[in-house]
């Protein structure tokens, strides 16, 4: 059964499970590692932006994109925030994948060839294909994990028994069973009624 079963199920939203924190998830421990990674590599490139905007501006031939970047730089503080302090750092991984969209389509427009800088934009171009595919991939490894069992589900076993039969079909059976013989003993230490039957 999917997430997406799971929540109509029982009730709940049924937005994609890319976009719900589910703290019962239990992804691998590669997939743990690599979110891990994801939130710090966007602590260090947020803060890389913030700081070096209008450097990173002036390398990509595009100086009047410094404001864009540092706030680009903002939104990835915020996203290595929540990857790092989350218990469930699915949303905030597949916001990053929307932010590497956004990222591609600010800088493609300094593939003009009047930008006297295009083959850095042309790096910069290929460096973000490349993180929005661990991305990708860290996204739908994180939304496929399997859901650990909810403490809410409580099994009701009042009604069992234990038996095999129901109680009144099995009362006075004990009295009819005869033990064989050699579960009894030795003839020697038989109760005299088992002798002499």
């Amino acid at each position: 059964m999917s997430h997406r079963d799971q929540n109509r199920a029982s009730g709940r939203s049924t937005l994609p499970s890319y976009l719900v924190s589910e703290p019962r998830r239990r992804p691998d421990p590669g997939t743990r590692e690599l979110t891990r990674g994801l939130g710090w590599f966007s602590v260090g490139l947020g803060l890389t932006e913030v700081v070096c905007a209008d450097a990173l501006a002036r390398w990509l031939g595009m100086p009047r994109a410094a404001p864009v970047i540092r706030a680009y730089g903002v939104r990835e503080l915020v996203q290595g925030a929540g990857i790092l302090g989350s218990h469930d750092p699915t949303p905030w991984v597949s916001a990053r994948v929307a932010g590497d969209a956004i990222d591609i389509a600010t800088v493609l427009p300094g593939l003009d060839p009047q930008n006297s800088r295009k083959d850095n934009v042309l790096i910069a171009l290929v460096a973000l294909v490349g993180v929005t595919a661990v991305d990708v991939i860290c996204a739908r490894s994180l939304s496929e994990a399997p859901l650990a069992p909810s403490d809410k589900v409580r099994r009701d076993y009042r009604r069992r028994s234990g038996f095999p039969r129901r109680p009144e079909a099995m009362r006075g059976a004990a009295r009819d069973f005869k033990p064989p013989p050699d579960i009894i003993g030795p003839e020697a230490m038989r109760p005299w009624t088992l002798t002499n039957a």
